[in-house]
């Protein structure tokens, strides 16, 4: 996008970046592509309990949504770098849609579909990456595609709250088999709206890049993103608090079993810190400057675990909500790190630092929830949410520090007179 089309860094909050036409297209491929995710994941696991009758087949079915994001995000980032953007996002699209067909088909047999399932699991970091790195060329790499991470990020929430809800709906009007031809629908028309919606725009990495095989390039990119420290400190503090912070979700029913609540309570524990998340993302990027935000990033980042610690006095549905609101608010800092995240990333590592960010994001979420679970086999889920909110508080305090003493250093002044006095850091 030319300069003379890309808003100004001024006021207008999120209206600056709904004012770009190419962000507005990505915007909508995006729920269109989250609503066929959706509706494929709850559409797949009804489908898998029916033809088997096991609980362990659905839930692996649901959990494969998450556990390959690391296989694609590692070995095929580079992907995201070495292909035009748009080729990538066009053809990440129709590849879902082909998975999402082939499973509907009658004939499909159980391991087929779960195969497909992390089929299209695996493509998603590289899809999500890709997109990350092509907002940076649509919006700038400034604060107007802070802004637009964030309402891609407000929107893939919003799925948590409503579209598991439209997706047992849907259930009751058509067949499991029916829901996911209308996931290929979604991706297809996503395929549309990338193709039509963006510009073309050449592949990222030069030339003398792309030599090797494709699993090498990848792999090189990982290394580059984890052996920076100032970039391994940065993307260890976007991945740290979701991995801590998706424990009291994991643990909803057996807490709300604990508390006496029942199933309303699940569902009440469950959208209390995507809400959260919502609204402290609305207010940092509508309300605070751009300084104001990089101010508040890493008390933020540091503490928003901190709320959680209620949970070690087993609070009733009426405290447990409010407290986990107040720590999904604290994902605010995400705008700060995504400036900083892009800011230190070189252009043609961009695609697959991105997209290394996303599989580690949902891999060790994957994780965080795993291990939550396993801890409360042993210990009341009051007890175990507390003791995660006191170690993560710890390890996301301690890559605070890591990241403000990685920030770049004002510049000296060249003579030996006082100059005018230089800004702060933005990290400072």
């Amino acid at each position: 996008m030319s300069q003379e089309t890309r808003p100004a860094a001024g006021a207008g909050g999120y209206r600056r970046v709904f004012a770009v036409r190419e962000f507005r297209a990505v915007f909508a491929a995006h729920a269109l592509s989250l609503l066929g995710v959706v509706v494929s994941e709850i559409a797949l696991t009804v489908l898998v309990y029916e033809l088997t009758g096991s609980p362990l087949l659905s839930a692996l079915a649901f959990a494969l949504g998450m556990l390959p994001y690391l296989v694609g995000g590692v070995l095929f980032a580079g992907i995201a770098d070495r292909h035009p953007p748009r080729r990538v996002l066009v053809g990440c699209d129709l590849l879902c849609a082909g998975c999402a067909a082939l499973m509907a088909l009658p004939a499909t047999p159980v391991a087929a579909l779960l195969a497909l399932r992390c089929a299209i699991a695996a493509v998603a970091p590289v899809f999500n990456g890709t997109r990350m790195a092509t907002l940076t060329d649509i919006l700038g790499d400034g604060d107007v595609f802070v802004l637009g991470r964030s309402l891609l990020r407000m929107v893939s929430q919003s799925a948590v709250l409503v579209g598991f809800g439209l997706g047992g709906v849907l259930l009751t009007f058509v067949s499991p088999r029916g829901a996911l031809v209308i996931t290929v629908g979604t991706f297809l028309a996503s395929a549309l709206l990338l193709r039509r919606g963006t510009r073309r725009r050449p592949a990222r990495s030069r030339p003398a890049h792309r030599e090797g095989a494709l699993v090498t390039y990848s792999l090189a990119g990982v290394r580059q993103v984890l052996g920076d420290r100032r970039l391994r400190a940065l993307v260890l503090l976007l991945w740290a608090p979701p991995m801590f912070a998706v424990a009291p979700e994991a643990l909803a029913a057996p807490y709300a079993e604990q508390i006496g609540v029942g199933s309303a309570g699940v569902g009440l524990l469950m959208c209390a810190m995507p809400i959260g998340t919502i609204a402290g993302e609305l207010y940092a990027g509508a309300a605070l400057s751009v300084r104001a935000r990089a101010r508040i990033t890493l008390p933020l980042a540091a503490t928003t675990l901190l709320p959680l610690l209620a949970y070690g006095a087993a609070p009733g549905l009426l405290w447990a909500v409010p407290v986990l609101a107040l720590a999904g608010a604290g994902a605010a800092y995400t705008l700060g790190l995504d400036r900083w995240f892009v800011d230190a990333v070189p252009p043609d590592l961009r695609g697959r630092a991105m997209t290394v960010h996303t599989a580690g994001l949902m891999t060790l979420q994957g994780v965080g929830m795993a291990l939550a679970g396993l801890a409360a086999e042993f210990f009341a889920v009051s007890t175990v949410v507390a003791v995660v909110a006191v170690l993560g508080s710890v390890v996301c305090a301690a890559l605070a520090l890591e990241v403000r003493a990685t920030a770049p250093r004002p510049a000296r002044p060249l003579t030996g007179e006082r100059g005018p006095r230089s800004e702060r850091a933005s990290e400072s």
